[in-house]
């Protein structure tokens, strides 16, 4: 488990260091959720929770207003969600999520940037079942013990709770992401390292030197696309 903790927490911290990008993917994400349902985030659960990961990431107030502002104003600006899966070096195994206001050039964008970069892309499903889609939340202040404790009292079921260089990390069900939250909201906990929902691999791969460099390029190039929005892998970057 800990390595794929690293793995989220090496990923934010890199995100950290783009933050005109960040807040770009973050804008689009925001007024999808907006113009999908209500603008008000608690009467609309997507938009809460994209918001609660902007929070972990310091998006600021006026990337957030302007996106939601922009979902109110009725912009016929519209985007797919689209997921591409494909392969890197010795076995490893790369998810892609996108949104996209042009199918064509993002699918073209992405096959380039795997093929460049000694990786090719699969057809939908080939990679996605070694995934689990869960919600993670990284936690700083409390102890393993005191987290779980909290979570029984609150009766909320969680996969796992573990602690590492001193961060608690808590994975649960997709679906229990807002129960999660709202059990540590109630007790005082509404700062989070991160708080999203994510796809941990079900087995983590190591590479040599030479082809993690290359695998580190290839997973670089696909996320300084535009319209790349999230890239889970099944790589040990330990």
């Amino acid at each position: 488990m800990g390595r794929k903790w690293n793995n989220i927490k090496d990923k934010k911290a890199a995100k950290d260091q783009s933050t005109s990008r960040v807040n770009a993917k973050f804008g689009r994400e925001i007024y999808m959720a907006a113009r999908g349902g209500e603008p008000d985030p608690e009467a609309n659960q997507a938009l809460k929770m994209v918001l609660e990961r902007a929070k972990t990431y310091s998006v600021p107030k006026h990337i957030i207003d302007r996106a939601i502002d922009k979902a109110k104003g009725g912009s016929d600006e519209t985007f797919d969600e689209m997921r591409y899966e494909g392969f890197g070096p010795s076995g490893s195994m790369v998810i892609v999520d996108a949104l996209t206001n042009n199918v064509n050039r993002t699918v073209s964008e992405v096959r380039a940037a795997f093929g460049k970069n000694g990786g090719n892309m699969g057809v939908s499903g080939s990679v996605s079942y070694m995934f689990d889609s869960t919600a993670v939340f990284g936690i700083e202040g409390k102890s393993e013990e005191e987290v779980l404790e909290l979570l029984m009292d609150e009766d909320v079921e969680v996969r796992d709770v573990f602690e590492e260089d001193g961060t608690v990390i808590v994975y649960a069900e997709p679906d229990a992401f807002h129960a999660v939250q709202e059990a540590f909201g109630k007790n005082g906990i509404s700062e989070f390292q991160v708080a999203e929902l994510t796809m941990l691999p079900q087995n983590e791969v190591s590479l040599s030197e030479d082809e993690q460099a290359q695998f580190e390029k290839m997973i670089d190039a696909i996320d300084d696309l535009e319209d790349v929005q999230q890239v889970y892998h099944n790589v040990d970057l330990g």
